[in-house]
């Protein structure tokens, strides 16, 4: 190997780190890039569950509880636990636990951070660069009508204004690796995906992509191959302009970034998303239609609820699943936040397109299409018997 990279990636299982860890294993992007990649999920999970493929370089760690003892137990667990973890050359960090006090998701990001990144930075002298991905609540898309960041949407945006400026845990996550890393031999950045379409093996706090499997599987058994299937979402929604992130590509895009510490590092944000063209809805659904053999159409009178068309055909569901052999406890998990799936596709009415310029002037030049990004989920959400 080149130079015996060693990835470390907090949250390997969420629907960002599956991704990361099969590009890796898949030498993105070239052969002998990564000679160890160590995927640390909290929750546990088998190589042949995580559809990744067999190899040598792989090590699953889980059952390591970010927020559980003191700073010193921590190390302990994951000096214990992480094989070779002095030779980590690059942190990546996605782990996330949601819930629905914002304080306490705050206090809980924050430390569950700060608390993985100063112990790999003890265990790992090797370590050259760390990243922390944010999202688009960086730009306050999650505040709706209070939203005023004029899009497109540029990393020199200032910070949100007061009070939603400390409610947001990006912050203090900021603050403190800004601090941290001063006088230390490696660097960092942060990205900025949008709505990430991703699969991941075990249910996720937010996975649009694997509601939208389901109901579309479930709406095609229903109402017949060749159905109109109106877009389950308000029409403002429908036309308003955004940018995908697919996890596929948020994994290139991070790890060429990570690969480049003198041009992309110092604590840059940089957006990150499928494409410099926005897309809408009224694009994009179609497109998702015609995978199950629908037809997508504008939201109209006969347009449904995604989570409440599911909850309501959970018994045609269970004998989806008996005929087809598909993994149960999807379909029902009561992982998802509640309602992501309406304020998502009626609430975020607004457009929100980014300024992709920066990372293009790091010279990522690479851009995929609609169903490139959506195809390959549904695909692996097929092969691991999620959906028919």
């Amino acid at each position: 190997m080149a130079r015996g990279r060693h990835a470390l990636i907090f949250g390997a299982s969420g629907v960002t780190g599956w991704a990361f860890v099969n590009e890796m294993l898949h030498d993105y992007p070239k052969t002998g890039t990564w000679s160890q990649v160590t995927a640390l999920s909290n929750r546990p999970l088998t190589l042949e569950d995580s559809l990744w493929p067999k190899d040598d370089r792989l090590r699953i760690v889980s059952g390591i509880d970010l927020l559980k003892g003191d700073q010193d137990d921590l190390a302990a667990a994951m000096k214990d636990k992480i094989s070779d973890i002095d030779t980590v050359t690059h942190a990546y960090y996605f782990a996330y636990k949601g819930n629905k006090d914002v304080m306490q998701e705050l206090k809980d990001a924050e430390a569950m951070f700060r608390r993985a990144i100063t112990a790999t930075d003890c265990l790992s002298p090797k370590l050259e660069f760390v990243v922390l991905q944010l999202g688009a609540k960086i730009y306050g898309c999650h505040l709706l009508e209070e939203s005023y960041l004029v899009p497109p949407l540029r990393e020199d945006y200032p910070r949100l204004r007061q009070p939603y400026h400390d409610q947001l845990f990006y912050h203090p996550q900021l603050d403190w690796i800004a601090s941290y890393c001063k006088g230390k031999k490696w660097t960092w950045c942060d990205t900025r995906p949008d709505i990430i379409i991703g699969f991941t093996p075990n249910s996720n706090f937010y996975g649009l992509a694997n509601s939208l499997g389901v109901y579309l599987s479930l709406y095609a058994h229903l109402e017949g191959k060749g159905a109109e299937c109106p877009f389950p979402g308000s029409a403002k929604v429908w036309v308003a302009k955004t940018n995908d992130s697919s996890s596929d590509m948020i994994a290139r895009e991070t790890i060429y970034l990570s690969l480049h510490p003198e041009t992309c590092g110092n604590g840059e944000g940089f957006n990150i998303a499928d494409s410099g063209q926005w897309e809408t809805w009224s694009n994009k659904w179609p497109q998702l239609c015609s995978y199950f053999g629908l037809r997508g159409v504008a939201p109209n009178s006969n347009s449904q609820e995604v989570r409440a068309y599911i909850k309501n055909h959970l018994f045609e569901w269970k004998q989806l699943e008996q005929k087809h052999k598909l993994r149960s406890g999807i379909a029902d998990s009561d992982v998802p936040l509640d309602g992501f799936e309406y304020f998502l596709l009626n609430q975020l009415d607004f457009d929100r397109q980014y300024d992709m310029s920066k990372l293009k002037s790091k010279g990522f030049a690479q851009e995929i299409g609609v169903m490139e990004g959506w195809e390959p989920v549904f695909n692996r959400m097929r092969k691991a018997k999620i959906i028919p």
